[in-house]
């Protein structure tokens, strides 16, 4: 075995979890779960048979990805937080042909206690805030906060908020990793560092 897993950990046949990935307490991995390298799942994590893992992604306590959710790489999952694949669930009516997608983009950070309504792409480092409930699209690098989620502003890759509108023009070098930024009306990138 390539990964550490806890004794308390369960998981099924035919799962695939590549190296370097550690696999906590009360943890449960279905059989059709592809979890990439270097991933941590926290205590009690559930993660269903068609979820897709990518590398170096951190997932902590409490968290159920459930069937067609798939974080890229660098995710983070805060504790708690919450993902669904029903969009109008029933008890007394089964939906399980009715999945919606849910995509989260490469760095992005799903804060603690947060909810992702299913149907949803998250973009590439996009920064959703604590207890926050997305049920729209997300752009790359925005910050998004309240019930429901609404944009306040945009955030590097390593993680500080960048001093720009929230649309329109503008340019900003993050003061940590001195990447620079460009809005462009309501999209912003990254400039290649070459």
């Amino acid at each position: 075995m390539s990964y550490y897993q806890h004794p308390s950990a369960i998981v099924d046949d035919g799962a695939q979890i590549g190296e370097g990935s550690r696999v906590w307490h009360f943890v449960h991995v279905c059989g059709g779960a592809r979890i990439g390298k270097g991933v941590s799942l926290g205590q009690n994590v559930f993660v269903g048979n068609r979820v897709v893992i990518g590398d170096n992604c951190k997932v902590q306590n409490n968290v159920s990805v459930y069937d067609n959710v798939t974080l890229e790489e660098g995710v983070f999952c805060g504790p708690s937080m919450v993902f669904t694949n029903v969009y109008n669930p029933r008890s007394l009516i089964e939906r399980k042909d009715q999945y919606r997608d849910t995509l989260v983009k490469k760095g992005a950070t799903l804060g603690a206690n947060c909810t992702i309504v299913c149907g949803v792409t998250i973009g590439e480092y996009a920064f959703v805030g604590a207890g926050a409930v997305i049920n729209k699209d997300v752009p790359a690098y925005a910050l998004m906060v309240g019930v429901p989620a609404r944009q306040i502003g945009w955030m590097s890759e390593f993680g500080e908020q960048l001093d720009l509108p929230l649309q329109g023009g503008g340019e900003v070098i993050c003061p940590h990793s001195d990447a620079r930024y460009v809005l462009n009306g309501k999209t912003l990138n990254r400039l290649s560092t070459q």
